[in-house]
């Protein structure tokens, strides 16, 4: 009788080295909780929500709307200028009355903003040392920021106006015969843009200034340097990105502006502004969509001078200064 003969049996799965494979991940023991922090979401990103929801409010949902409103256009405007949903945009480009407006706003904003960043630069270049009546003059050089676009307006129409202090004073010394005309025109809304927006730029460039260490000036002066080595080879290339940073910002509040193109301006010709503009197509001809592309339009036009400027900004030294900013 022969016995009968098993066979081991064999294994349930094999590897490399007879080891068992495992069947499904393993599940983790830590909690949702703990799961949620590595990857960074935790209770402190609740802190988050209401500002995401006022961003979401105040613009993404009114900027969506007012997208929108641009290819919603009027039966007239299709019928006068075509092109479908994009009407309003053909009007815009088509129009040289509404499309001259982009070249009037940015021949008021760009000199401001330059004449406001360039002026700056000496004057915080004096106010870094200390000198007797540091404060007043700082303080005078601030004081504009407490007035208002209006109230900058009104003063100019009273100093500067056809029958305003400065022409009576010039006529009555005997510079001039007859009044200089200051205000009204272009000169008026390029000084207001530059009274009300000469106070952001000096205090950025000053804040700018405080950030890059005056022992790199010591240094290099200790070196032979000049004055003029010094700021072009050391205080302008690391001032430069506060410079763009400050232009961009100066630029941004000028090319939106609206009361000085009003009050001291000539609306309908020379400061004939995108924001005077929307506002016709909006308050005066209840062309909702029209005023929607203007304002859409104003803000590419902004863009696209921000990029240039950050653009420019890139090949400018990017590293510590040392200071204290």
């Amino acid at each position: 009788m022969s016995a009968a003969t098993t066979t081991p049996s064999a294994p349930a799965s094999s590897g490399a080295e007879g080891a068992p494979r495992p069947v499904g991940r393993p599940r983790s023991s830590a909690s949702l909780r703990h799961r949620l922090a590595d990857r960074g979401i935790d209770g402190q990103m609740l802190l988050l929500l209401p500002a995401l929801v006022f961003i979401l409010v105040l613009f993404v949902y009114p900027f969506a709307y007012g997208l929108g409103l641009t290819l919603q256009p009027t039966q007239e405007t299709v019928e006068t200028w075509g092109g479908g949903v994009l009407a309003n945009y053909v009007r815009f480009f088509g129009d040289s009355f509404t499309f001259a407006s982009v070249w009037l706003t940015a021949r008021l904003a760009i000199p401001a903003a330059l004449f406001n960043v360039l002026f700056s630069i000496p004057l915080a270049i004096k106010l870094r040392h200390r000198f007797r009546g540091k404060r007043l003059i700082s303080t005078l050089l601030v004081l504009p920021i407490t007035l208002g676009t209006v109230l900058t307006a009104q003063g100019l129409l009273i100093f500067a106006g056809r029958q305003g202090w400065l022409n009576q004073a010039l006529m009555g010394i005997g510079l001039v015969d007859q009044p200089l005309d200051l205000v009204h025109n272009y000169i008026g809304v390029l000084l207001s843009l530059i009274i009300s927006g000469f106070p952001f730029a000096f205090l950025l460039i000053s804040s700018y200034f405080s950030g890059i260490d005056p022992s790199l000036e010591r240094a290099a002066r200790s070196l032979g340097a000049g004055w003029a080595q010094r700021f072009f080879r050391i205080t302008l290339p690391l001032l430069a990105p506060g410079l763009a940073t400050t232009f961009i910002l100066t630029f941004v509040l000028a090319f939106s502006v609206f009361p000085s193109a009003t009050l001291v301006g000539n609306p309908s010709g020379s400061t004939r502004v995108l924001a005077v503009v929307a506002y016709r197509f909006f308050g005066e001809q209840f062309d909702y969509p029209m005023a929607s592309t203007v304002a859409i339009m104003m803000g590419l036009a902004e863009l696209i001078v921000v990029a240039i400027v950050l653009f420019a900004r890139s090949f400018f030294y990017k590293g510590t200064t040392g200071g204290k900013g």
